[in-house]
């Protein structure tokens, strides 16, 4: 499949006509998937049930993308109303507590992308409490892998495993509401204090001085010293990696959110100009912002579908004036670009929301196909252009 362009109409009737489309495809996955998860990415347009492990079976709850699924029936029934989209979106929980309980594939840093959307969006929404404890417990997990002195949460494997030991990647920012969350709900200051120090120790060292971004990045774990970026999976460790660019956008904004520290807004922008000035023509990243107009490389519509949520919410912080227009302008225009070209309303055989998204170029996994972030980010971008007052999540 390749990206294409619908016809000239305006942007309300393009907005409208882009969520029903979403909405629909969500309304038909509560079948497909019934309780349990899809994978994180399409094959061939159409997502098929987490595979089974030795020890668990198919579409079980593990890795890192399952709580997208729920956040988009959450969402879906904030913009509907309707109460088959809050029970399939309730029905997670259960899963979500037996998940921490149980200790299961707890080892990484995205207990936050998971305990966020799969608990702390039923709390917020309908108090459930059942997930508040759960988040809680995650993220007391999470702290377990915040490395004193160097003052990061660890990003991948267990805590004495050498080859991850002081390594944390820019993805992680949008695991610190988790925390700033539970400092909220509990009193105890140590989680929001680990949440800042680590955001600060990513603006110090994760943003290089031209604005790009190293996907990953290793300090001593003894010492605290910084030592190296490099990345997993940008193209090189010198070139800046789409997504992880717009992990920057939405992370620093949203941990401006909560610590009101300048800097991190003044973050959010430097991450956001960067990523602007480097998009092709339709405003849609290729999946390196190396490339660009008349490349032969795929782009990531995930990174495009994160960038608008983290520009809406960097516009939302800034002053009335030239500024905020700006980046709520870039917003519109990428979101409008994804609904025309790269949404599955013309294309019904998919179960995705979004198309033409990679999660690992240097691995060959999920490359131009659907992701479950991509479906989520795309579907809160539109939840934020038709209710921008409603609850957040993260």
């Amino acid at each position: 499949m390749t990206p294409t362009q619908a016809g000239p109409t305006s942007a309300a009737t393009r907005t409208d006509a882009a969520l029903a489309a979403a909405l629909a495809t969500v309304r038909a996955n509560i079948a497909t998937f019934g309780g349990g998860y899809p994978d994180d990415t399409t094959r061939h347009g159409v997502y098929p049930p987490r595979p089974a492990t030795a020890t668990l079976p198919e579409g079980a709850n593990r890795g890192w993308t399952t709580s997208f699924w729920p956040g988009m029936l959450w969402l879906a029934w904030e913009l509907t109303g309707d109460d088959a989209f809050r029970l399939a979106a309730t029905s997670h929980v259960a899963s979500f507590a037996e998940r921490v309980d149980q200790q299961i594939d707890l080892d990484t840093h995205d207990l936050g992308f998971l305990y966020t959307l799969g608990c702390v969006a039923p709390w917020r929404l309908v108090a459930d409490e059942r997930a508040r404890s759960a988040a809680l417990g995650a993220a007391d997990h999470l702290m377990t892998r915040f490395l004193e002195p160097a003052g990061i949460v660890q990003a991948w494997g267990g805590l004495d495993d050498p080859g991850q030991r002081g390594r944390t990647i820019i993805d992680s920012l949008m695991n610190m509401p988790l925390l700033y969350w539970a400092s909220e709900q509990t009193g105890d200051e140590r989680y929001a204090a680990a949440a800042r120090r680590h955001a600060a120790q990513l603006r110090d060292h994760i943003i290089r001085p031209d604005g790009t971004t190293f996907h990953t990045f290793w300090w001593d774990p003894a010492t605290g010293a910084p030592l190296h970026g490099s990345t997993q999976q940008g193209y090189t460790d010198d070139s800046c990696w789409a997504r992880g660019q717009a992990w920057g956008i939405y992370g620093f904004a949203l941990n401006y959110r909560y610590a009101r520290d300048e800097s991190f807004l003044d973050a959010a922008r430097v991450c956001a100009d960067y990523f602007l000035a480097h998009l092709p023509t339709d405003g849609v990243a290729y999946w390196d912002l190396d490339f660009t107009d008349g490349d032969d490389q795929p782009r990531d519509s995930s990174a495009a579908a994160i960038a608008v949520c983290g520009l809406t919410e960097l516009a939302g912080w800034l002053p009335d004036g030239p500024l905020r227009d700006h980046y709520r302008s870039h917003a519109e225009t990428i979101l409008t670009s994804l609904a025309t070209g790269y949404s599955t309303a013309t294309h019904p055989e998919s179960n995705a929301l979004l198309l033409h998204g990679v999660y690992d170029w240097p691995g060959a996994v999920g490359v131009d196909e659907g992701t479950l972030w991509g479906d989520y980010f795309y579907l809160e971008a539109l939840a934020r252009a038709v209710l921008p007052e409603r609850t957040l999540y993260w």
